[in-house]
């Protein structure tokens, strides 16, 4: 069995946190936004590209329903705007129910909504990509995340583990396409922060966004919830044993089943635009 470093990660409730280790005190970084590199996530057709950062974070499960957002002197520090222009993108997310504004002690900007694409975003998005950008996605995902959970299998310990069953649980929990689509993003960040790697889970949080609603949609590669599931479970399962080999092989089976799917899809909409 591979040697572990005992080492805990973990999510703390409303946002994705590594706690500190001796070794690499990066890892007490905090990620519930992305600032960079999510330029191909599917757009929720809000016409603002910094509500879109946000939203995408909401949709990652980086951020969840219930919590309060930073301040705003924070929210625009973190994305390097002013905050006259945070509070106009604020205010679009007012007025599209995704969040809302209390006022008074405790108040602040609060989550109210996992938003989701429409069917129709979902088929606009997929009439822009072509075959080879599904595949060469595929490709990137593949090499990441199968190197994340080899890393995992490495590096988990009992309560990482223990983690990782929560995560898997909370889609067996889950209602609704977005709530499957945040539960699954969840667990697969959870596996990143397993791994103790910030620069891995900065790109597995990238290659969420590019690829959840495209899963989770009836427009999109429609997977389905007890499918995601029991891939999660067989590479915990592997993981907790230390099985590099088998975490590795079930990842990439999990990615590539999405992949096809999408790849079916796009085929589909071709010959229906043909005809």
């Amino acid at each position: 069995m591979a040697s572990r470093i005992a080492a805990p990660g973990r999510i703390a409730p409303g946002r994705i946190v590594l706690t500190p280790t001796r070794r690499d005190p990066a890892l007490t970084q905090q990620f519930p936004f992305i600032s960079d590199g999510v330029s191909r996530t599917v757009p929720f057709g809000y016409g603002d590209p910094l509500a879109d950062q946000i939203v995408s974070a909401i949709a990652l499960g980086s951020i969840s329903v219930g919590e309060r957002l930073p301040s705003e002197s924070e929210l625009a520090r973190h994305f390097g705007v002013a905050v006259a222009t945070l509070r106009k993108s604020l205010a679009v997310l007012r007025a599209n129910g995704i969040v809302e504004t209390r006022r008074g002690r405790g108040g602040g900007t609060f989550i109210v909504k996992v938003p989701f694409p429409s069917d129709e975003q979902i088929r606009t998005y997929l009439s822009r990509l072509t075959i080879v950008q599904i595949r060469d996605y595929g490709d990137e995902h593949t090499a990441v995340s199968t190197g994340i959970a080899r890393l995992a299998c490495q590096r988990a310990h009992d309560q990482a583990v223990e983690q990782l069953r929560h995560a898997a649980d909370r889609l067996a929990r889950a209602e609704s396409p977005a709530e499957s689509a945040s539960a699954d993003s969840r667990f697969h960040l959870q596996v990143a922060i397993t791994s103790q790697s910030p620069r891995l889970l900065r790109t597995e949080m990238r290659l969420q966004s590019e690829i959840l609603s495209l899963k989770w949609s009836r427009a999109g590669a429609a997977v389905a919830s007890e499918d995601v599931h029991h891939d999660h479970l067989t590479i915990i399962d592997a993981i907790a044993a230390g099985d590099a080999e088998r975490a590795e092989q079930a990842t990439e089976n999990h990615i590539k089943s999405t992949v096809y799917r999408l790849i079916d899809v796009k085929l589909t909409l071709e010959t229906i635009g043909a005809d």
